[in-house]
């Protein structure tokens, strides 16, 4: 889980696909921290988004850094305690001027289920990290 969250804040931008019924939507994401043992991603409860991942949690992500490139295949699963929201907005202070842990808008979500693959496109190898 550590390589996954480095090379997705190596990216800085990350691509977090949902399912809205039958149509796939694909937005860019910034947030990666590990907190408790589990990595991590935020956006806000007011977004489609989140409305999506709380009837489907299914979710896949896609970043690309240089010569290589990451899928994740995840289950998103909502934590609800400030404890959590805090830490993520400790670690991405900017999101503060948007968010504040308990504010009722401010959501965290983990990944569970989690199969990263790190593909290159000048190396023949690929790296997979379950979690």
């Amino acid at each position: 889980m550590e390589k996954t969250c480095e090379f997705l804040k190596k990216a800085g931008t990350y691509y977090l696909a949902t399912a809205d019924g039958a149509q796939p939507r694909v937005r860019p994401f910034g947030t990666a921290h590990i907190f408790e043992g589990r990595l991590y991603i935020q956006t806000g409860a007011s977004k489609k988004v989140s409305q999506e991942m709380h009837v489907n949690p299914r979710i896949e992500i896609c970043a690309y850094t240089g010569d290589e490139w990451m899928r994740i295949e995840a289950v998103a699963v909502r934590d609800g305690r400030i404890e959590a929201q805090a830490s993520m907005l400790d670690a991405y202070p900017m999101l503060k001027s948007m968010y504040a842990a308990g504010d009722g808008n401010s959501e965290v979500w983990y990944l569970s289920d989690a199969t990263a693959t790190i593909y290159s496109f000048t190396k023949g190898a690929a790296y997979t990290e379950k979690f």
